[in-house]
């Protein structure tokens, strides 16, 4: 079972933060969106446009319960991963330290720049964006031990707050 999972929406840094957070803690860093790649062959975007946003979803969920039982480490979930019902189950009822990424949108915009490898960013990504948001965020926070604003602020120093917050043992 992984000791954190770090969620949030696109831009928050999930992928680099969890790089750092695992690198500052030495433990293991594992991405779900880069496993389903790699089990489907196919990019994120491609998933979606050829067999639609519920098979992409199905698959997300099959790899994060796959995750839970068998990563350590930190685990970096896809922003929508949450939308799930059993897959908000499965993180509710993990032992694990569960880290909200917020952002802003001006912060996310630059970040994700509302590229094609986002799919539910495509059209009009910036009122996209804050319509996740609306729909995602009481998810997030209902889930989250902890909050943390990743505003103006680099990976490295995003982690470091994380391993601050939860007490962990870092260099």
């Amino acid at each position: 079972m992984p000791d954190f999972i770090l969620i949030g929406p696109p831009g928050a840094g999930k992928s680099s933060v969890g790089k750092a957070l695992g690198k500052l803690l030495k433990v293991t860093y594992t991405d779900t969106d880069t496993l389903i790649e790699e089990r489907s062959g196919k990019k994120i975007s491609e998933i979606f446009v050829e067999d639609g946003e519920e098979a992409f979803r199905s698959l997300e969920a099959q790899i994060l319960a796959e995750c839970l039982q068998t990563k350590a480490g930190v685990l970096s979930l896809g922003g929508g991963a949450i939308l799930n019902p059993q897959s908000q189950k499965l993180v509710a009822a993990s032992q694990s330290s569960i880290i909200f990424l917020d952002v802003s949108i001006s912060q996310a915009a630059p970040r994700v720049g509302f590229n094609k490898d986002r799919p539910l960013l495509l059209i009009n990504p910036r009122q996209q964006w804050l319509a996740l948001m609306e729909k995602r965020r009481p998810i997030y926070e209902a889930l989250a031990s902890y909050r943390v604003v990743t505003d103006h602020k680099k990976a490295a120093e995003v982690a470091l707050e994380i391993a601050d917050l939860i007490g962990a043992a870092h260099d």
